[in-house]
């Protein structure tokens, strides 16, 4: 009989707490007020941490001295196990920004701004140009176009998988490049809100 199936709890740095703490001195910080306690002398630290009901946590162990927080060692796993699972949750999500063959400048400039915004917040991005009718006639206007949107928005990701086609579409996969590398080229829309679906389906036998 299979085993049922289990969400794994995110997986978090080993923590020294209270005795497990190896440091001679620490740098404490009270974790409620935030308040620099200065450098103590370990058992000392622990002691302030007894006296107040909460435990000695190591927040930073390659700082000279290491940096510890007195919190509540349960409040703070759980603080961690949310923030890295909110991480997860934002990670590794796939936009699509659909273009037609024919699209005109003004829908163009609106879904690059939109293709600049999903990768500034850190998502993947799929490019992909779907082919109506006759149109897969004149695959090479279609690739004009998905190799534009490629070099418009090399200043914000890098490509994953080349523009190929793919039945009637050309996809694109981009990445989002790290932060500090990131310089959007068009303005952000101040009201348009987002919009990653399609273009309205157009008749199959709409003609380039």
């Amino acid at each position: 009989m299979p085993r049922p199936a289990f969400s794994r709890a995110p997986q978090l740095p080993t923590i020294r707490v209270n005795h497990r703490i190896r440091a001679r001195e620490v740098r404490v910080i009270n974790g409620a007020t935030n308040e620099q306690l200065g450098v103590l002398k370990l058992p000392d630290a622990l002691r302030r941490a007894e006296e107040l009901g909460l435990d000695l946590v190591e927040v930073a162990a390659n700082a000279n001295p290491p940096v510890c927080r007195i919190v509540d060692f349960g409040k703070y796993r759980y603080e961690l196990a949310k923030q890295e699972k909110d991480k997860k949750s934002h990670a590794g999500k796939v936009k699509e920004v659909k273009f037609r063959v024919n699209i005109d400048s003004h829908d163009y400039l609106t879904k690059i701004r939109h293709a600049e915004e999903f990768l500034d917040k850190g998502n993947k991005l799929k490019v992909q140009l779907q082919f109506r009718g006759r149109q897969m006639a004149h695959q090479e206007l279609g690739m004009a176009v998905v190799l534009r949107v490629k070099e418009d928005l090399a200043t914000m990701g890098h490509v994953d998988m080349e523009p190929k086609l793919v039945g009637r579409a050309i996809n694109m996969v981009l990445s989002p490049l790290p932060a500090n590398k990131r310089k959007r080229r068009f303005k952000p829309m101040e009201i348009e809100p987002e919009d990653d679906s399609a273009e309205p389906d157009e008749a199959d036998d709409e003609e380039n």
